[in-house]
């Protein structure tokens, strides 16, 4: 059966969330959005491609950075209302340069950051 993207649950903006995971560690990186559009040029490409909802624009992960991310897998759960990347991600996911955008924890009641920027 032939993969139609428009069948995927987008939000009442058209865009639906999109996890980020290391395809070799399992490691969850980063959420962030895609619109059907943004789909459709990440299973063409094979790089991941966002829509910003800041700039209104997309974002091709790695694009600007040289922290590329690349396609290795595209599913969708069973509400088909979220999506997860398995990629294999060159450098940091996050913008403030960490491998991963989750990189804070809340430990004994207290916030922790778990990880320093990459050098």
């Amino acid at each position: 059966m032939k993969f139609d993207a428009s069948k995927l649950k987008f939000d009442d903006k058209g865009l639906i969330p999109a996890i980020a995971q290391d395809d070799e560690t399992g490691e969850v990186l980063m959420m962030a959005w895609m619109n059907l559009e943004a789909v459709e040029m990440t299973l063409e490409t094979r790089r991941v491609t966002y829509w910003s909802r800041s700039r209104q624009s997309f974002w091709i992960k790695g694009e600007t950075s040289g922290h590329v991310q690349e396609l290795v897998d595209f599913r969708f759960d069973c509400d088909k209302d979220c999506l997860l990347v398995r990629i294999r991600q060159t450098g940091a996911a996050c913008h403030t340069n960490r491998r991963t955008c989750f990189y804070t924890a809340v430990r004994d009641g207290e916030e922790v950051e778990l990880m320093a920027p990459m050098t």
